[in-house]
């Protein structure tokens, strides 16, 4: 999803409704919670073959340090929390 297709759907929702994000617990019973988002910041993610998704990039594993220039499979986002 970009962000234009976020928009889009926001839209169409009552703009006074609370914003929560939806993700599996990992406990026994695969409960699925939902806390409140309370921030909306750009971030960066790579992707981790141990997870086998994206994970946050720390600052560290977003730029070559000799050049400044982006490492490969770094992508600019932006991150619900």
């Amino acid at each position: 999803m970009q962000v234009k297709d976020l928009i889009e759907e926001l839209q169409a929702l009552d703009p006074e409704a609370e914003v929560h994000f939806e993700y599996n617990y990992g406990d026994h019973w695969r409960t699925a919670v939902a806390p409140k988002v309370t921030s909306v910041d750009p971030g960066a993610v790579q992707y981790s073959e141990y997870h086998r998704m994206d994970k946050v990039a720390s600052y560290e594993d977003c730029y070559d340090e000799e050049t400044g220039e982006p490492l490969p499979g770094i992508r600019q986002v932006v991150i619900l929390s």
